[in-house]
């Protein structure tokens, strides 16, 4: 069978375009900008740097192997993603696997599509597109959004309506990030489904949490198991129940699209009040006091 030929999508002109320094696009005003932004060119490799943002940083080896041999044989079918950068040099915003994997077969170019794309909108691009892949982890989902929450500034709300889901599922997954570290690296390398995670997410105490991990991995009990292990083991602990109010409810979520953090509003046994805000690091701490202040 005889190899398929990639289309050169980068003729002479353009190439001698992107080559001129006197002809620097940097915005899409630029004189020639409509030659290359919004347009699908051959771009040679040595001139693309990895994205800063990208959110994966794991690549399975095997896997890139695989898409290697694959493009060998009938080429990169989906160009990439880059935006311009000055001069002659690009920078990815999505197609890493595809950018690295054209590489390790000693490619020279691989069919882009030009963008023109500050930081902030590179972040969003790369966290957005990467949110969309098939192939992740729990964790990494969780990890992705809480970034467009903290970086780019949005509200779950926000989120909802940019991602395509519902505002529900993206807080079930940010609430994932309350589990211990070594229950996060569980469901990262496959131990856990996210089903495992939620249980577990309703035991407070860490070292309770460990515990209750450690036995459903040895046990390897079902989700359904684990939350009855969950179970049990709060009510052996459990404290009595104190009514709370259902505008609590409302007036946590109310909070929650002001702030684009979880909030918990409860009441104690005596009759106080108390408002958690959670966060997950000093900057999206720093962005809640921001918005309290506005």
């Amino acid at each position: 069978m005889a190899k398929p030929k990639q289309r050169q999508a980068l003729g002479r002109g353009l190439s001698a375009l992107l080559n001129n320094p006197d002809n620097d696009i940097t915005s899409a005003d630029d004189k020639q900008a409509s030659e290359v932004i919004g347009n699908i060119v051959a771009l040679p490799l040595e001139g693309i740097e990895v994205n800063p943002y990208q959110p994966r940083t794991h690549f399975n080896e095997e896997s890139l192997q695989e898409l290697a041999g694959s493009i060998k044989e009938l080429g990169v079918i989906q160009p990439i993603t880059v935006r311009k950068l000055e001069g002659n040099a690009f920078q990815l915003v999505s197609g890493e696997r595809r950018f690295r994997a054209a590489k390790s077969i000693g490619l020279e170019t691989i069919p882009a599509y030009v963008r023109l794309a500050n930081d902030q909108e590179s972040l969003e691009m790369a966290l957005v597109e990467n949110i969309q892949r098939e192939d992740l982890d729990p964790i990494e989902i969780a990890l992705s959004y809480q970034r467009l929450i903290d970086e780019i500034q949005l509200t779950q709300n926000q989120l909802s309506e940019r991602v395509g889901k519902k505002r529900s599922t993206i807080a079930n997954y940010i609430r994932l990030l309350k589990l211990d570290p070594v229950i996060q690296t569980g469901m990262r390398d496959g131990f856990l489904s996210m089903g495992h995670g939620r249980a577990l997410i309703n035991v407070e105490d860490p070292k309770e949490q460990l515990e209750l991990y450690e036995k459903v991995i040895g046990q390897k009990l079902s989700v359904r198991e684990t939350e009855h292990l969950v179970k049990n083991a709060k009510n052996k602990t459990a404290r009595p129940k104190v009514h709370q109010p259902a505008y609590f409810e409302t007036a946590a979520q109310e909070m929650e699209d002001v702030l684009g953090s979880a909030v918990r509003v409860r009441m104690s046994a005596q009759g106080k009040g108390s408002i958690t805000v959670a966060f997950s690091s000093q900057a999206d701490l720093e962005r809640i006091l921001n918005r309290i202040k506005q």
